[in-house]
């Protein structure tokens, strides 16, 4: 009977220790729904729990006790030591950002003064250039680009005017206005990326893009006339390549002709050569065979090359006694 009584107590015991139980894990999984929930929507106080929100493009550099510990870049809930143990600052590191130099506008009096400054720059060649440019970039490593330096625009708008300037100054008047503008930007790119690494400013430079590219006002009518000048002497640089480009294939054909005449002569030649050769050699071995009959042959038939036209006679060794010569011209044949 004592042990029946004692088993409804003991039941007793045990379902009360797993209500408690079961009620500590709904209060700390009602706790936790509800600290997720209030750092999710932004209710102030939710940064000291250590909870925070990351948008796209945005990154945190993470504190502990005032010394950098780690970034985060992952979107969405995040979660750090409760404040003041670590703390969290959010930076943006996806916006391309622009800075504009020496482009003069509608602004006032002392931000054109400062435009001029900016776009008058020195040639290679000690002459003065007004150049207005753009540059974009982006911050590629958070930490560096919010404790790397004090001041980053100052700093980043110092470095571009000093790399800008460095390759204009190495480079002609004619270089910059015209025909080396593209070298300029990518040189000057790369000059300023060199610039900002060495400052471990944890910035990406986009691009640098020449806006305004002319010569001072002073002097602007000038050079308008010396490049009037020079679309003058291109003007005339292509018609002499067209012409050279008429006139060149004929010439060619004609040299390509007369060549091949010469050849074909220099042929005909060296073949009429070889045959009178030959026939030399024929001939000298007929002679030497019989020497009387080939003289005389030889000895007739020039005087029928040399006298074509002539009547020849041909008199009987004697006969000039018996029967003379008259000679009567061409009468015989109806000439006087």
């Amino acid at each position: 009977m004592a042990r029946d009584d004692e088993d409804p107590s003991v039941e007793a015991k045990v379902k009360r220790s797993v209500g408690r139980f079961l009620t500590s894990i709904l209060l700390v999984l009602a706790v936790l729904a509800v600290s997720g929930g209030w750092a999710y929507s932004g209710f102030p106080g939710a940064d000291y729990l250590g909870f925070y929100q990351l948008k796209p493009g945005q990154a945190a550099i993470i504190l502990r006790l005032g010394a950098y510990t780690r970034t985060e870049s992952r979107d969405g809930l995040r979660w750090h030591l409760p404040t003041p143990f670590e703390t969290q600052e959010i930076i943006n590191d996806s916006e391309i950002m622009r800075l504009e130099f020496g482009i003069r506008g509608d602004d006032s009096a002392a931000e054109e003064k400062t435009a001029v400054h900016e776009a008058a720059m020195q040639t290679g060649d000690n002459s003065i250039v007004d150049l207005g440019f753009v540059m974009q970039y982006r911050i590629s490593d958070a930490f560096q680009s919010r404790y790397g330096v004090a001041e980053v625009v100052s700093t980043m708008r110092d470095a571009a005017q000093a790399a800008v300037r460095e390759v204009v100054g190495h480079m002609t008047v004619d270089g910059v206005l015209t025909e080396r503008r593209g070298e300029v930007e990518i040189e000057s790119q790369q000059l300023l990326q060199d610039i900002v690494d060495s400052y471990a400013m944890g910035i990406e430079v986009m691009q640098i893009e020449l806006q305004q590219v002319q010569p001072p006002e002073e002097v602007r009518a000038a050079f308008d006339d010396v490049k009037a000048a020079a679309q003058d002497a291109n003007l005339a640089i292509n018609q002499a390549k067209a012409y050279e480009n008429e006139v060149l294939p004929s010439a060619r054909a004609e040299a390509i002709e007369l060549t091949e005449s010469a050849h074909a002569y220099r042929d005909s030649k060296i073949a009429e050569s070889r045959g009178e050769a030959e026939r030399f050699s024929a001939l000298l071995a007929a002679y030497q065979a019989a020497p009387e009959v080939t003289r005389k042959r030889l000895y007739l038939e020039t005087m029928e090359a040399v006298l074509p036209n002539v009547e020849k006679v041909i008199v009987e060794p004697g006969a000039a006694s018996v029967l003379p010569h008259l000679p009567l011209g061409d009468a015989s044949r109806g000439k006087p």
